[in-house]
């Protein structure tokens, strides 16, 4: 559920998804309890604060830490359309342990998360878009996809949370055979949870060989994988898109299109339609390492 803010905004209650209008000029300042989550859903603005000013384009993702100070700023030139809630740790119940309050604390304090910028084909970004295009059907699930795009804009924030990883030196020789073995089929549908557990090392500690041995993070090799098979299936089959999407990991036939348009430039079905009308380029497939 989105509910309209006034731009002089009281206290708001974490988890609850709000909108805002500012015209030309105008400046809102976040008081909520907590981190705030800002998205900018149209027009373009800046955020001043007291360590530095940003350029705010349109569609991206703000993440602000509890203490942080600052405005956002609409242009000059337009109206500028916001989205926003907050997470106030303490109130998680739960969900949240000690252990990763304290971890959500220490992040807070870190100038380096202060304020962070995300663009819209980021994975937050992805994640807040998929949240517009398929609203929650209640408001409890509404709080936990809002919860997701928060701790996914926070990043590795959480990772002080961890207990200490116990270094183990023959993993990144296992992670090395897990993925020379591994077909690329079966790399596309694995958890990063369930690689690190067949690694036998901790996710924070496999997550830095992957990137080692492979060049890019997980996410970033899984979505190309994804990509890569989703560009076969569009060309050498009439499956439709919903189906292709399913086959290339991809539940959501929005977010396939998304993805799919920020990597190429065209939907799948624009794509499809250009490919057949050239010549088809074999490529050799490449492997994971």
């Amino acid at each position: 559920m989105v509910h309209n803010a006034p731009a002089a905004e009281a206290e708001a209650e974490p988890l609850v998804l709000r909108s805002l209008l500012l015209p030309p000029g105008r400046e809102w300042r976040p008081r909520g309890v907590g981190w705030s989550v800002i998205h900018l859903a149209a027009g373009a603005g800046y955020w001043l604060g007291s360590r530095g000013h940003h350029e705010l384009p349109a569609g991206s993702l703000v993440l602000l830490a509890p203490a942080v100070e600052g405005c956002v700023r609409a242009s000059q030139v337009g109206e500028l359309s916001l989205a926003y809630f907050h997470v106030e740790p303490s109130l998680l119940g739960g969900l949240a342990g000690l252990p990763d309050q304290a971890a959500l604390l220490q992040a807070a304090q870190n100038p380096e998360r202060a304020f962070r910028l995300w663009p819209l084909d980021s994975l937050p970004g992805q994640l807040w878009t998929g949240l517009q295009l398929q609203p929650a059907a209640n408001r409890l699930a509404g709080r936990v996809r809002l919860l997701g795009v928060f701790l996914e804009a926070l990043g590795d924030g959480l990772e002080a949370a961890e207990p200490p990883a116990e270094v183990h030196p023959e993993a990144g020789a296992r992670l090395r055979d897990l993925l020379r073995e591994m077909p690329a089929a079966r790399l596309m549908e694995i958890s990063f949870a369930d690689l690190a557990r067949l690694a036998g090392a901790s996710p924070r500690h496999v997550s830095r060989l992957f990137t080692e041995l492979v060049g890019v993070s997980f996410r970033e090799k899984q979505t190309e994988l994804r990509l890569g098979r989703a560009c076969e299936l569009l060309s050498r089959t009439d499956q439709k898109v919903v189906e292709v999407a399913a086959q290339s990991g991809y539940p959501s036939t929005s977010l396939f299109n998304l993805v799919f348009k920020q990597r190429f430039g065209v939907s799948p079905a624009r794509w499809r339609q250009a490919r057949r009308e050239t010549k088809p380029v074999r490529r050799r497939a490449s492997r994971v390492v």
